[in-house]
């Protein structure tokens, strides 16, 4: 088949790069900290601070218990405040001009087409670039009829690749393991085959209508291994397609 024209659009990495940073603080949640955290203490300095053999930081008041003594009030001491601890009104959240968002996503998926690209982020496939397949991708619901089709496609080594290499991230609430980045499957309508989708780490299924540069490019580095169906074409915004042609 004819591939669309945004498949020429020339690869620009620095915008892709620009427009997956903007995107990706839009999850960022604001957090911060108490204004009084570790100043809650009696600690003072003595006065005059000097001539008494010890280091001239504020301490606890009192005598004969646990805590007199301690130092406190200050920074980089047990139970202090931070030196500079977040705040919760700063602005996490990034904006990115409705242009230039478009024009990463053309370039991104021009670059799902390179070979030397996709090899580059360390993908393993045997079929040719891009791989566009049948709309009866979007009919399957189970997870051991995608497996068949992802070894027929030549992608099930990348999906092995991907759930062999996790990557640990750690959160203010916990530790987890995330699987690597592996083929990334564009239908236009997504509904059934992300059920089946989540038995196989790292493969991940977007619809065509919000096809964003974190799908295409995860770390931002363009030329993730991506399955196309016919229809999937169809689902591009016009304003993409429109960028692609330039």
């Amino acid at each position: 088949m004819d591939l669309p024209s945004i498949f020429e659009t020339p690869l620009r990495e620095d915008v892709i790069n620009r427009v997956f940073v903007a995107q990706a603080s839009h999850g960022m949640q604001p957090q911060g900290r108490d204004s009084l955290a570790g100043e809650r203490t009696t600690a003072e300095s003595g006065h005059p601070p000097t001539g008494r053999g010890i280091a001239r930081i504020p301490r606890v008041k009192g005598e004969r218990y646990a805590k007199s003594g301690m130092a406190g009030a200050v920074a980089s001491i047990v139970h202090g405040r931070l030196p500079q601890p977040p705040r919760s009104e700063k602005v996490l959240r990034k904006e990115i001009n409705a242009k230039e968002r478009y024009l990463a996503v053309a370039s991104a998926i021009a670059a799902t087409a390179d070979k030397a690209l996709v090899q580059k982020r360390g993908h393993r496939f045997s079929s040719n670039l891009p791989i566009v397949v049948s709309d009866d991708l979007e009919k399957i619901t189970k997870a051991r009829d995608l497996k068949k089709f992802l070894g027929a496609v030549g992608a099930d080594k990348d999906v092995a690749r991907a759930g062999e290499r996790k990557k640990k991230v750690t959160s203010a609430l916990a530790r987890r393991v995330r699987p690597g980045a592996g083929p990334l499957i564009v239908v236009s309508n997504a509904t059934n085959l992300r059920k089946a989708s989540k038995a196989f780490p790292g493969l991940s299924v977007a619809s065509s209508s919000s096809l964003s540069v974190l799908d295409l490019a995860p770390g931002s580095n363009p030329g993730r291994l991506t399955i196309w169906t016919k229809e999937s074409f169809s689902g591009i915004s016009k304003n993409v397609l429109n960028i692609g042609g330039k």
